[in-house]
């Protein structure tokens, strides 16, 4: 069974997955009028996002993580590519 720390890692990279994915189904929605794709994978990345935001405050709470840490973290999920970097540089390092 996976512990909190390694499911916040699979989560935060299928959040950025997620994120990288609504780049692609923009324009589909956009400049080719197909919502479809960009409406499912916004509803996963919604999903994604919550879960994510989740796991961050238990493993906050699991691990005593200072806010500053936390803060990182979260700001990660908000940019294109952040979650790829916290991971690398901040959650490979907790293992």
């Amino acid at each position: 069974m996976m512990n909190t720390l390694k499911q916040f890692r699979t989560i935060a990279i299928l959040e950025g997955v997620s994120y990288l994915l609504l780049a692609l189904t923009m324009p589909l929605k956009y400049l080719y009028d197909m919502p479809l794709p960009n409406k499912i994978v916004g509803m996963g990345h919604g999903i994604l996002f919550i879960a994510f935001i989740f796991w961050l405050y238990l493993n906050m709470v699991e691990r005593k993580w200072k806010f500053s840490k936390v803060f990182i973290l979260f700001i990660s999920s908000l940019l294109p590519f952040g979650t790829f970097v916290a991971d690398k540089k901040i959650l490979s390092k907790e293992i």
